[in-house]
């Protein structure tokens, strides 16, 4: 008898037609990193996106780094979103510096109540007088994606330890970044304006938006943003008009929750 070594055979001795091999329940796959302060409601944020729940109670700060998977469509597409929550304490940077380069957006939270939370975002006060940070403007046809640059001469020092400087220096220079403001339910604590976190969101070129991990607003368009310019980026076409991120949550923001989940 012939054939592969091994392999079953039909009756009249030919080998039997595989099955294809199952596909996944997805197109493409989008790693996603939630960065900020401890106490600001990353976890939070992704339990409520992931379960549609709020984790009420005690706080537990995240230990090193957790995640969790979720598929979101858009535009026909299905994209498998995987969220890494980091812990936010110094401590924990080291371990969280190792799964920047992977990430291909970040969503950077700062607590609305907590003005240190929105302070760590950027640099120091001497770098916001002589920012650190080169707005490049995409060419024609590209990505409106961050891009994040040191100028000659001006390394990041230990008292620079924001998370923009962070980013700069572990991140890919092409990752999606988006700014949330969160607690945004908590309106009787605010300390930090929503002016003011959209002067910094457009002095970095990165859209923004204010959340609450605890009502859902916004959430979910938080990640379907993402979602669709990941999308957009892995099959865009030469004639294919270009995805402005910043737009679309603009357009999208008050609005009722406009993606599926599965």
């Amino acid at each position: 008898m012939t054939g592969t070594p091994g392999a079953a055979t039909t009756g009249d001795g030919e080998a039997p037609e595989r099955s294809p091999p199952c596909s996944p329940n997805y197109d493409l796959t989008g790693k996603v990193m939630l960065l900020g302060d401890s106490g600001v409601g990353k976890t939070c944020f992704l339990i409520q996106f992931k379960d549609g729940a709020f984790l009420s109670g005690t706080f537990i700060a995240t230990v090193g780094i957790d995640f969790r998977n979720k598929v979101v469509t858009v535009d026909g597409a299905r994209v498998k979103l995987q969220i890494w929550d980091t812990a936010g304490q110094e401590r924990f940077r080291s371990v969280t510096h190792a799964y920047y380069r992977d990430a291909q957006a970040l969503l950077l939270l700062y607590d609305i109540t907590n003005k240190s939370s929105f302070d760590n975002i950027r640099c120091s006060e001497q770098s916001q007088l002589h920012p650190p940070w080169t707005i490049l403007h995409k060419d024609p046809g590209e990505s409106p994606s961050r891009k994040l640059h040191m100028h000659p001469g001006q390394a990041a020092t230990q008292e620079d330890r924001a998370w923009l400087t962070e980013i700069h220096e572990y991140a890919q220079r092409d990752v999606v970044i988006m700014l949330l403001g969160n607690k945004a339910d908590v309106s009787s604590e605010r300390v930090i304006r929503s002016e003011d976190g959209e002067t910094l969101a457009r002095e970095y070129g990165v859209p923004f938006m204010e959340t609450s991990a605890k009502t859902g607003m916004n959430v979910e368009l938080a990640f379907l943003a993402i979602a669709k310019e990941l999308k957009y980026r892995a099959g865009r076409q030469p004639d294919e008009p270009s995805f402005q991120i910043r737009d679309y949550v603009e357009s999208q923001k008050k609005r009722p929750s406009c993606c599926s989940f599965v």
